[in-house]
């Protein structure tokens, strides 16, 4: 007998769903050879590879952890009073374990498919609810990326309102204290300058008002740690017609008097302190409320309360027609990712501790930095801040920084060291008495002196609030029951569940969404996470103490650009559109420099995702659209016709490959060279990048820059609607303007400044992506988008023969995602393509997209992830409604009382005595045999959305109407 000594267990055969038998019987169904030769008939020869990645070789499951380890060990998580947005916190382990761990949780989809998202939901206007409760504000969102980009998506906001019955020149002034965080104005600068706002970053004092101002922006408390009454600044604001925007803590706030109470018309920040780890500075929960005034601007998800066919309470996504998919070039906003499973952690922590629970963490911080300054000062210290919550602003004297930071760093502290002889500490959850004695130590021994460690209990005890009566927070905090019944862990484990049940998500099947690439999200990628090596680094920690996160940056980034063709890479962008947002600004910094300030068009082909036009207009740029033909493609000769009449102020084109409409275009390559020779450069969205690794490249086929969806083709979980992560890759000669930072050095030597807050974007969850590469290997990834390839042409070949399939390639091949068309029955069955989106939740699964790219269809992507066995349950499923539909359309069945426009159908609806339908509740709720042995309930059914956005309720109503 020969054994192999090598590892037997290959991660590539745990990814990919088909196994050899099913993809032999896979290609006869479809009619290839070989899984090569269906290669051949998909992707054009012009732009295929001609020889393999090299990243490199397989690791299995067990070997990658033990690599990974020893990355780790390169770590140095020292205790942190570093603050500036990013604390240390206590992640209460049944909300770890049931919720940041649960594939339940972390697998879904965003929740536009509402009757099978009730649970997170629920959990995301919990968060809506704790945010609008904590900030004094009317409304708040679902959450946004982090507190850098909520605060530029504020600014953006009150600068279109302030301007949009404007006569005249524009309000273009944006003041912003100079005790902004660092991080949160650079973003701000990015941001405005394309937009023509001057941001004016000084003192509050020193402002200077007038009728160009359209709003400032305050940090509450400020980056040095100082609580101060900006009641008059808010005054002053309104007085001229101006905007107040505070970035704010939410912890602060459990004991601050809220800025809505201080006279703020938008309150941001970042939830992260709320029971989410540092994660080297992501992913977070940024938060955005606001008053009811910009309910119809606010940017972002916004969960809202309506009802559903039966009458009863359902929550759904409110006022979508905001969104930037819809309106395009129109948008104000370019989200599309949010941080759902972050703001569910937050929210959970919120409910978990309630409101007293908040308050005491709150007082423990503050009086903790009470305590460290009364010390610092006996020390000899001068304290600068009179009023604060948790940060000290402490003044060095006749002590030298580096002593400091010596002394610091032997006992593996990390403090904020300030130019000009001062540093800043800030307190946290997680800090002990033994942690402020440690401290304190690293101080006197700076100083010369001896620390001798008095009793910080006793201390405390006769320790009292020191806020005046006018700063200190008004009545009671988290007031909704939800804040009060869920104390206990059984009861929190219990509660997390039933929301969890409420949820499709891959643990129940396959979610088979075009253009979101729900591919398996691997435990052994995902396993890292909560490593402390990991989880507890501060983004702002100094690189040296970080080495091992270093190396994953490096080797992830060598990794994508090797896939891409290209040569460097930013990490930074912490969502797809935000890489598309990135990739443009380096686009138009490459045009600046070379003194072309009028290349400022951009072509984007009709076909392309909302987020394009979106991300270009914010920008700064001029949006040309291109008609493409009755096979999706792009008309080449109306592209010419646009390149040849833009020539002198093309800035490039935004184009999507494979495209939008699931075929690999035979003329991408002349495409890319007419743009070229019209003086453009070509960005090329990678939300398809998952039919190109290791068969073709964005360099390769002639692209400048692209953006990669991590958490599409490079397995980071969509989360329920976020985290994500857009990296952009890019040439040699966009190189120098990768983005820059304020704390680390990132980006080339003419960077760009930040696109987010953090330097890596949210650099915690770069580990599953460097985990795929790693455990895949070059072979792994490149089979993968074969498989991704098989199982479309699979799917495509089965339901062609009574759907019609809108696209195809010259052979008749589609690409990883096809669209069908659902058109043709609407006149006579009534059913229409967001009809059998409700009915497949009946079968048990989450529906295709909607409506996208094309009106009245659904696009299918199945991944490469699911077998043989999982594709013939959709196919089944997909064939049995299509016979619903035949019943309507012979008369079998009631066009207007019928399974399909019924569905979803609820348990609550199948158990009632009052059956009033003409079909049998069997056929309603067990259609075909698959869903007996595992029924996946809808929770509620179809949901009424013009009630909801009539009647627009964003935070939890009171528990009387649940009743």
């Amino acid at each position: 007998m020969k054994v192999n000594l090598a590892s037997t267990d290959k991660f590539e055969t745990r990814h990919i769903g088909p196994s050899e038998a099913d993809t032999a019987a896979m290609l006869k169904a479809i009619g290839a050879d070989s899984l090569d030769q269906l290669i051949e008939q998909t992707i054009p020869s012009a732009i295929r590879l001609k020889q393999g990645l090299e990243t490199p070789a397989a690791l299995s499951e067990y070997n990658y952890l033990r690599l990974l380890r020893g990355i780790a060990a390169k770590n140095k998580v020292f205790t942190n009073f570093i603050g500036m947005g990013y604390y240390g916190t206590v992640v209460p382990p049944v909300i770890q374990r049931n919720i940041l761990e649960n594939p339940g949780w972390y697998t879904q989809y965003t929740p536009y498919q509402a009757e099978i998202a009730q649970g997170r939901l629920e959990a995301l206007l919990n968060f809506q609810t704790m945010v609008a409760d904590l900030t004094g504000m009317a409304l708040a969102n679902a959450s946004l990326l982090d507190e850098g980009t909520a605060a530029a998506e504020a600014m953006i906001m009150v600068y279109h309102e302030r301007n949009k019955r404007a006569k005249g020149a524009s309000a273009n002034r944006f003041l912003v204290s100079s005790d902004v965080f660092a991080q949160t104005i650079d973003v701000l600068v990015t941001r405005a300058e394309p937009l023509g706002i001057q941001v004016e970053v000084s003192a509050p004092g020193t402002w200077n008002w007038d009728d160009m101002v359209f709003g400032c922006m305050l940090q509450y408390p400020t980056a040095a740690g100082n609580v101060e009454d900006y009641a008059h600044l808010t005054a002053k604001a309104k007085e001229i017609g101006a905007f107040s925007i505070f970035a704010s803590d939410l912890l602060a706030l459990a004991l601050l008097k809220s800025p809505g109470a201080i006279g703020a018309d938008v309150v941001v920040g970042n939830s992260q302190r709320m029971g989410v780890p540092m994660g080297f500075g992501g992913p977070h929960a940024g938060f955005f409320a606001t008053t009811d005034n910009f309910k119809r601007q606010i940017p972002g998800r916004i969960i809202g309360v309506s009802i559903d066919s039966e009458g009863n309470p359902a929550l759904r996504m409110a006022l979508q027609t905001r969104e930037q998919h819809i309106k395009r070039e129109k948008a104000t906003s370019n989200i599309c990712t949010a941080q759902a499973l972050l703001a569910i952690m937050a929210s959970m922590y919120a409910v978990y501790h309630g409101p007293d629970g908040l308050r005491n963490i709150a007082l423990r911080v503050h009086t903790l930095a009470r305590l460290s300054a009364n010390a610092l000062q006996q020390l000899g210290y001068v304290q600068s801040n009179k009023l604060f919550f948790d940060t000290l602003h402490v003044e060095l004297g006749g002590v030298s920084v580096d002593t400091l930071r010596r002394e610091a760093e032997a006992r593996s502290l990390n403090l904020r060291y300030i130019d000009g002889g001062s540093v800043s500490l800030a307190i946290d959850e997680t800090h002990s008495p033994e942690d402020i004695h440690n401290l304190l130590a690293a101080f006197a021994a700076a100083a010369g002196k001896t620390y001798v460690a008095a009793d910080l209990q006793a201390q405390a005890e006769a320790i009292e609030l020191i806020y005046p009566e006018h700063m200190e927070r008004e009545g009671e905090i988290l007031t909704h029951d939800i804040f009060s019944r869920y104390h206990s862990e059984s009861e929190l484990m219990r509660y997390i569940k039933r929301l969890e049940n409420r949820d499709l998500s891959l643990t129940t099947s396959m979610i088979p969404l075009g253009s979101c690439t729900m591919k398996l999200n691997a435990a052994a990628e995902l396993l890292p996470l909560t490593w402390p090596e990991w989880a507890g680094m501060h983004p702002f920690a100094p690189i040296t103490q970080a080495a091992g996160y270093a190396q994953i940056v490096h080797e992830l980034e060598q990794y994508l650009a090797e896939i891409t063709g290209f040569a460097a890479t930013s990490l930074q962008p912490n969502s797809g559109a935000q890489g598309e947002y990135a990739g443009l600004m380096v686009m138009r910094a490459y045009h600046m420099d070379r003194g072309d300030h009028h290349r400022t068009v951009v072509l984007i082909p009709s076909s392309a995702h909302g987020t394009n036009p979106a991300s270009a207009v914010m920008a700064g740029m001029e949006v040309v659209v291109t008609p493409c033909d009755e096979m999706g493609n792009i008309q080449v000769d109306a592209l010419l016709a646009k390149a040849i009449e833009y020539k002198d102020v093309l800035a490039g084109l935004m184009v999507t490959y494979p495209s939008t409409h699931g075929v690999f275009e035979e003329s991408i390559i002349q495409i890319c060279q007419l743009i070229h020779d019209n003086g453009g450069l070509v960005y090329m969205d990678g939300a398809n990048m998952n039919a190109q690794v290791g068969l073709t490249n964005p360099a390769n086929i002639g692209a400048d820059v692209c953006h990669l969806n991590l958490h599409k083709t490079f397995a980071i979980p969509h989360g329920g609607g976020g985290p994500g992560m857009g990296p952009i890759c890019v040439n040699e000669k966009l190189a120098p303007y990768l983005p820059g930072h304020a704390f680390q050095q990132t980006g080339g030597d003419k960077a760009i400044h930040a696109v987010s807050a953090a330097p890596w974007g949210s650099a915690l969850i770069l580990l599953i992506s460097y985990g795929y590469i790693r455990m895949l290997g070059p072979d792994g990834m490149t089979n993968s988008t074969k498989y991704a390839i098989l199982n479309a042409n699979y799917l495509k070949t089965a339901l062609e023969k009574e759907f019609p399939i809108l696209y195809t390639g010259k052979n008749g091949r589609v690409a990883h995602e096809f669209i069908m068309d659902f058109r043709q029955w609407k006149q006579a069955t009534h059913v229409e393509a967001g009809d059998v989106a409700k009915r497949l939740m009946d079968y048990g699964y989450h529906a295709p997209t909607v409506s996208f790219p094309v009106a009245g269809t659904l696009m299918i992507e199945p991944t490469e992830s699911e077998s043989k066995h999982e594709l013939d349950k959709f196919i089944a499923a997909m064939l049995s409604i299509r016979e619903e539909i035949r019943d309507i359309e012979n008369g079998t069945a009631s066009i207007d009382d019928n399974v399909v426009a019924n569905a979803p159908h609820t348990l609550k609806m199948i158990a009632s005595n009052d059956w009033t339908h003409v079909y049998s509740r069997e056929k309603a709720a067990f259609p075909y045999s698959y869903s007996v042995a595992n029924k996946f309930w809808p929770s509620v059914a179809k949901i009424d959305n013009s009630y909801g956005d009539r009647n627009l309720v964003c935070t939890c109503p009171p528990t009387s109407e649940y009743a």
